[in-house]
């Protein structure tokens, strides 16, 4: 049995997002964007006076699901591309959205729903480009579970995190009546004591670490519902406009860090491994693997996917969606949540992916 203590740290997914908390954090965020105008970013000076230094805050713990970053970053794309990046590690409480729009970094890592979220409260951060086309996460049952679709769960408990979107979408979509939330505790402990128990997950993940306990689970991936954002990575509406050659320069240098990983991921692996010792080697080919099966980086090359675009129809696509269910209440609009200017969106445009019937909300 793994200690559940140490679970997290090596590769569980994933903390709240740190746009569904209390207003306080919003209050916050608009004092630092104010105030931070008067604030240094820092001095090239201090790495290199050639290099212009760029820090990204991930969403986790140093894992393969940002294995194109830190190719870019040892392997010197980045430094190729005149930027002398540091990357963050993240954790449940890294709160990328709140680290960037206060400037404590001018990169993160989030969803489209977060983003969206930030912008409807009024957090001017932009999407620049897409770290995985379509979103791993899931819900996971036990093998055995006579929980085959999402309709299955009427009348069942689901733990998942407060606030998490797809959640009320599923009640929706489905019909639902009588399935009860209750709070994810990012463990799979009682996953591994009760046959019966369902709980969000990432298929890049949790799945590996109950095999490890020896519990066969299967995933009933969300995107299969029509609910699919991106996973993004984001930046100040303000650093775009003051420095989008630097944009450009990081946006490019990743999705090239990324073609390269999932070529060769042997110099990432070793250097996540640094520095994130729990992290397993059979943990990373796990994960690598998930990563390649579902097509999450590179997408569908016949709906014009490909690693880090991002189109208008899937950003209105989930605008939508999170209004009809009344998680963005404003009036914000998607044009402002996302750029393709960097991430090169000029071959065909994907449609949304949505289930074989209607994928919209039931009224």
């Amino acid at each position: 049995m793994i200690p559940e203590a140490r679970l997290m740290n090596r590769g569980l997914r994933r903390p709240p997002s740190d746009v569904h908390g209390p207003m306080g954090f919003l209050a916050r965020v608009l004092l630092a964007t104010i105030l931070g105008g008067f604030l240094m970013v820092g001095s090239p000076d201090a790495h290199g006076a050639d290099r212009a230094p760029v820090r990204l805050i991930t969403d986790w713990y140093p894992q393969p699901e940002h294995g194109g970053f830190y190719h870019a970053l040892i392997h010197g794309f980045y430094r190729e591309a005149g930027l002398e990046v540091e990357i963050l590690p993240g954790g449940p409480n890294a709160l990328p959205i709140q680290r960037v729009a206060t400037r404590g970094a001018e990169f993160g890592m989030a969803s489209t729903d977060d983003v969206l979220l930030a912008n409807d409260r009024g957090i001017p951060v932009v999407a620049v480009g897409a770290t995985l086309q379509h979103d791993p996460q899931g819900l996971m049952v036990h093998d055995a579970s006579p929980v085959k679709t999402f309709a299955d769960l009427e009348g069942r408990t689901v733990a998942v995190t407060p606030g998490t979107a797809w959640f009320p979408y599923l009640m929706r979509r489905y019909g639902l009546k009588t399935t009860r939330e209750r709070a994810h505790n990012f463990s799979i402990g009682a996953f591994l004591r009760d046959p019966d128990y369902i709980q969000m997950c990432f298929v890049t993940s949790e799945p590996f670490f109950a095999a490890e306990a020896g519990a066969k689970a299967r995933v009933l991936l969300i995107s299969g519902s029509g609910f699919d954002p991106y996973r993004v990575f984001f930046t100040r509406r303000d650093w775009i406009k003051d420095h989008p050659e630097k944009v450009r320069a990081f946006v490019q240098a990743s999705v090239r860090g990324w073609k390269a990983y999932l070529a060769d991921p042997s110099s990432v692996h070793a250097e996540i491994r640094r520095r994130n010792p729990e992290l397993t080697p059979a943990k990373m080919d796990y994960s690598l693997k998930a990563l390649k099966d579902g097509a999450f980086v590179v997408g569908d090359p016949s709906k014009g996917e490909a690693p880090g675009r991002m189109t208008a129809a899937r950003w209105e696509f989930q605008h939508r969606t999170l209004k009809e269910l009344g998680v963005l209440r404003g009036d914000s609009d998607p044009k402002t949540a996302w750029t393709g200017e960097f991430c090169n969106v000029e071959s065909p445009t994907p449609t949304p992916t949505t289930p074989t019937s209607d994928a919209t909300p039931k009224p």
